[in-house]
């Protein structure tokens, strides 16, 4: 009984770590998409400036 319940607590452990990690992904993803577009209107703005 004793070794269940150390069992259940670490697949809770597990779980949390891995609801943290999708959130951590999901704004570094989002944080990517933003900066990802203000650089490409950068360098666009660049090579149009360079022609």
């Amino acid at each position: 009984m004793l070794r269940s319940f150390f069992a259940k607590e670490e697949g809770q452990g597990l779980v949390e770590y891995a609801l943290i990690l999708a959130l951590i992904a999901i704004v570094v993803i989002g944080v990517l998409t933003v900066l990802g577009r203000n650089v490409n209107n950068k360098l666009s703005t660049v090579g149009s400036a360079l022609k």
